[in-house]
């Protein structure tokens, strides 16, 4: 399976949180899952930490997210132009942009999304929790 972290998870994943539900730890421990970071998480956390309101690392986030990436076997999911126009398409009944991307990145990528988030369900998305 292949599967797209939201935010909340992937933070969740890398901080052994017990806020990562049971169903979305299996999918994510599994060596046989292909599990994504999005480039639009990368951008919300680092909006976040800019704001202070992330104080998980210490030094260049750049290195400590590759780190990660690359320490937990996950793999990038940058943002294509097909991804930014999807969001034309979407419900409007959820307005975070972050949420948004992610959703359009889901349907086009055909990946379910691992996340707390009941609101997701309005883009018509697959959400595993």
């Amino acid at each position: 399976m292949r599967a797209l972290l939201d935010t909340h998870a992937f933070l969740w994943w890398i901080a052994d949180s017990p806020s990562l539900s049971k169903r979305a730890r299996e999918v994510v421990a599994d060596p046989a899952n292909e599990i994504y970071l999005s480039s639009v998480s990368v951008w919300e956390i680092a909006i976040k930490a800019r704001a202070g309101r992330l104080n998980f690392f210490s030094g260049d986030l750049a290195h400590f997210i590759v780190q990660q990436v690359s320490q937990n076997q996950f793999h990038s999911l940058p943002v294509t132009l097909s991804h930014s126009a999807k969001i034309h398409t979407l419900s409007q009944d959820h307005r975070d942009p972050f949420d948004q991307m992610l959703a359009a990145q889901s349907l086009l990528e055909n990946m379910p999304i691992l996340s707390v988030d009941p609101k997701l369900h309005s883009f018509g998305v697959e959400v595993i929790w």
